[in-house]
């Protein structure tokens, strides 16, 4: 045996044995970071190492055969030996190689496989209701949110909103389908059953690459302890997940919003109807839920921060008074008073900036604090790139947005909001295809579908797609969805000048449901009037004009701020042949939304002025206005203006086709 290691010792194998090891030791670290980041499939990292496993005992061999000398690689002359003993020493030499490899593949292998299972990303999956008490389905859905919402502010771990992962309640979808679909390596699957104020909650982390279980835990508690339930199921599974937690992040989680548990349960209930945005009704029970929450507990300041972000959401979508922008900023406010450093009341605060002021600049500051401590809250990210796009950051508003998508992927709102920054920028490629995405979600989504006629229209001037996706609606649909089709296909029959027809849709719009709408009734008799005078009724059109003229100077009286009512006055005036009082509500609405206040929505405003200069013919002041609107982010196109009848006063004026012809290779 002396024989066989004082023969490596001369061969130098140590140095190659140990060069060996660390080279492949540094490859093996290298190819561990760098192919996650590539998305390169597990096998591949797996590949590498049993090559490098196979490649020790061939270089051992290698290292006993040749030798580097200053005139080159030569082989090793032998030593003076009996055959037998040089055949026996490369025998022990293949035989260690090989022992060295195995030993290192049992231990490296399985912890490179298991290293590279653990991705920290998690879907939180909708709890199932085992109650007897079919009603208690809304307590399930509160634990689920309330676990997703603990995990949300860890920001080493990625979460999907709950938005996307409530498409799975009822379904026994493939959790290798689900992982794939979400973007996630692991799914949280749980059972909530409640009997009194007794909970008992079974949960199961699977790993979604193998469909293996991590880990499960079964909990039997008081109601008033069920939020010591999910900060130990968010510190578990942060600690299944090897996710770094910071302390205010575990302070974060580990406090109690309420002692109260019936002031929890009107706060789950609450929140659950709260994600009804476009049932009103719905809204209105949340809102009552939520003063009750807060009657049974005047600290609880979750309760007050959600309750104040569905008044902005209510006064931003319904009902703009100043009474409600009130309310929404006072919850808020009192939400801050109770727990300054509540991220949700920070979103709150935001929100009522934003929607209830157009206050921008204090928006994202309370937006910028609140995803600070909640990193993978979606809303937080496309809150921020709303802001963001009205400030004329459109690179750094889409990046947010994209952000928002990725937390949300099964949500068609942050892809809607991403389509209308690739069109206010005119790049139709991306608007496309994501809106593809949208519709790849759901093909009969009403919004998605508008938005890909628009785009059609706008790019092309192509009505098929408006066409085909009037037929794709389905049926029955909602109240709102058919005042929202009917006002659709009555814009796109203006469009196509077909009056009569889009006169016909116009008039079945319901005045009793469009008053639940802002602006809605001055639209329609607004398009009605347009139609008319189209068809050289002129009397049938300053009867409607008027009556657009009275809806609008209604709705003045609780929104005497909405600088889109106050263009489509000034619009209807024009008609009306009342110049002065067009060109004052003109400025007004350009006070009011100046596009170096909001480069998203201000641009709207400013082409509103511009028919308001047709109208009144002014053909020089709306092509100058048209020339600006061409030259920076805007949802005016070339084709756009070849195809709205609106402007058809200016067809044969030569600084229109000049224009025209200037901007034609832009779009």
């Amino acid at each position: 045996m002396s024989g066989f290691f004082e023969e490596v010792k001369r061969r130098k194998v140590y140095r190659v044995a140990v060069a060996y090891i660390i080279g492949a030791g540094g490859v093996i670290q290298l190819a561990s970071a760098a192919f996650p980041a590539w998305e390169l499939p597990n096998w591949a990292l797996r590949l590498v190492i049993v090559l490098l496993l196979i490649g020790f005992p061939i270089a051992l061999i290698l290292a006993w055969a040749f030798d580097v000398t200053p005139e080159g690689i030569r082989s090793t002359p032998s030593a003076a030996a009996p055959k037998t003993r040089r055949r026996r020493n490369i025998i022990m030499l293949v035989a260690t190689g090989v022992m060295v490899s195995a030993i290192a593949a049992f231990f490296l292998l399985p912890r490179i496989s298991s290293a590279r299972k653990i991705d920290k990303s998690i879907a939180v999956l909708p709890f199932e209701n085992l109650s007897d008490d079919k009603e208690n389905a809304y307590f399930a859905d509160g634990i689920q949110d309330d676990v997703l919402t603990n995990l949300s502010k860890i920001g080493d771990v990625k979460v999907i909103s709950r938005t996307s992962v409530m498409s799975y309640r009822g379904k026994t979808s493939n959790v290798r389908e689900i992982g794939k679909a979400l973007g996630v390596a692991t799914i949280l699957e749980g059972s909530v059953r409640r009997i009194g104020n007794r909970v008992r909650v079974n949960v199961q982390l699977i790993n979604t690459e193998n469909d293996e279980h991590m880990w499960a835990e079964d909990y039997d508690s008081d109601l008033t302890d069920v939020f010591a339930i999910q900060t130990d199921l968010a510190q578990k599974i942060a600690n299944e997940l090897r996710a770094k937690l910071s302390p205010s992040e575990k302070q974060q989680i580990e406090r109690k919003p309420t002692e109260n548990g019936e002031a929890y349960l009107a706060f789950v209930q609450a929140h659950n109807l709260q994600n009804a945005y476009d049932d009103f009704e719905k809204l209105k029970q949340s809102e009552q839920l939520y003063e009750r929450a807060i009657t049974l507990d005047p600290n609880f300041a979750l309760a007050f921060a959600r309750y104040s972000q569905l008044e902005s959401w209510i006064l931003h979508t319904f009902d703009r008074t100043p009474e409600r922008r009130e309310k929404s900023r006072a919850l808020a406010e009192r939400a801050l008073q109770l727990q300054p450093d509540l991220p949700e009341a920070h979103l709150a605060l935001g929100f009522s900036y934003y929607y209830g002021d157009d206050n921008y600049d204090a928006a994202l500051k309370e937006f910028e604090i609140a995803q600070r401590g909640l990193p993978n809250d979606s809303d937080g990210y496309l809150a921020i790139g709303a802001i963001q796009r009205r400030q004329g950051k459109w690179a750094e508003s889409t990046a947010n947005l994209e952000k928002a998508a990725s937390l949300n992927p099964k949500d068609i709102w942050p892809l809607q909001n991403l389509a209308f920054n690739y069109q206010m920028m005119r790049n139709f490629d991306a608007a496309n295809k994501t809106i593809d995405r949208a519709l790849a979600l759901d093909p009969t989504a009403f919004a998605a579908l508008e938005i890909k006629s628009k785009l059609a229209i706008a790019e092309k001037g192509d009505f098929s797609v408006a066409e085909k996706a009037f037929g794709a609606l389905p049926i029955p649909i909602t109240n709102k969805q058919k005042l929202n089709t009917t006002g659709a296909r009555a814009n796109v029959f203006l469009l196509e000048r077909k009056y009569r027809e889009g006169l016909q849709e116009a008039e079945r719009l319901s005045d009793d449901l469009l008053t639940s709408l802002p602006g809605a009734l001055c639209n329609k008799y607004y398009f009605i009037g347009f139609a008319r005078k189209a068809l050289l009724d002129e009397a049938g059109a300053r009867a409607a004009f008027l009556k657009a003229k009275s809806a609008a100077e209604e709705q003045f009286k609780k929104s005497p701020d909405a600088a889109d009512a106050h263009i489509q006055l000034a619009k209807v005036l024009a008609f009306l042949g009342e110049k002065d009082a067009a060109l004052s509500e003109a400025q007004r609405a350009t006070e009011l939304r100046p596009e170096s206040k909001d480069a998203f929505n201000g641009p709207d405003i400013t082409e509103g002025v511009a028919q308001v200069h047709v109208i009144l013919g002014d053909n020089g002041r709306a092509i100058e206005i048209l020339d600006g609107l061409l030259s920076r982010p805007s949802a005016v196109t070339v084709q756009g203006l070849k195809t709205n009848p609106i402007w058809d006063p200016l067809r044969n004026d030569p600084q229109f086709k000049a224009l025209l012809n200037k901007h034609g290779g832009k779009s």
